[in-house]
């Protein structure tokens, strides 16, 4: 029995002489024979940084091109900035400051959560969202038709489900059940044939 060191994996293989060698590696089923090696020599840091800025693409600014020095002024951790999502992230942070329990809030979450037929993600900071209810649409015309002025795609009694971020308090509404399976049949043409 004669052994085979695979290249890309390093395991060895033990094959048989009256079968012969193996032509792909077990393991990682990568092709044995077909190994090649190549060797590249780098220069320099700076000759790397002079053919990095010498490219022909890069004769457009971009910010992530420059030195970050001010860290400070990063819009995403500026402490003014409102609409960031680290405001709910303070504003949990201020609960717990002020004697509310983290791990309560947490569990009632999950609870919330499980007890949900539609769990989905904030679009802002990925978390998953709480059912907070349902509200009435109604537009001021009464009902809301397409561009082409053909039949209006929603009723007047259309229901909005709320979902309420549980980490940055972001709150979206997406059409109820009722809401998008008439707006399908109304799209379908089978508004008749409830």
């Amino acid at each position: 029995m004669d052994t085979t060191i695979c290249p890309w994996c390093q395991t060895e293989i033990v094959w048989d002489e009256e079968i012969g060698p193996e032509e792909v590696c077990p393991h990682c089923q990568n092709e044995l024979k077909g190994y090649r090696t190549i060797n590249i020599t780098l220069g320099s840091e700076e000759e790397f940084e002079d053919e990095e800025n010498d490219h022909p693409f890069h004769d457009r600014k971009h910010s992530h091109d420059e030195d970050d020095e001010d860290a400070d002024d990063d819009l995403y951790w500026d402490e003014d900035e409102g609409d960031s999502h680290l405001g709910g992230v303070r504003r949990v942070e201020a609960f717990t400051a002020s004697g509310g329990d983290l791990l309560k809030y947490e569990t009632g979450v999950e609870k919330l959560l499980d007890g949900q037929d539609e769990v989905p993600e904030c679009p802002h900071c990925r978390e998953y969202m709480v059912y907070a209810g349902k509200q009435k649409l109604v537009p001021e015309g009464g009902e809301f038709v397409p561009a082409d002025g053909d039949r209006p795609l929603l009723s007047g009694d259309a229901e909005l489900n709320v979902y309420v971020c549980t980490a940055c308090f972001h709150v979206s509404r997406f059409l109820g059940e009722d809401a998008r399976i008439a707006m399908i049949r109304t799209i379908a043409g089978e508004e008749d044939n409830k």
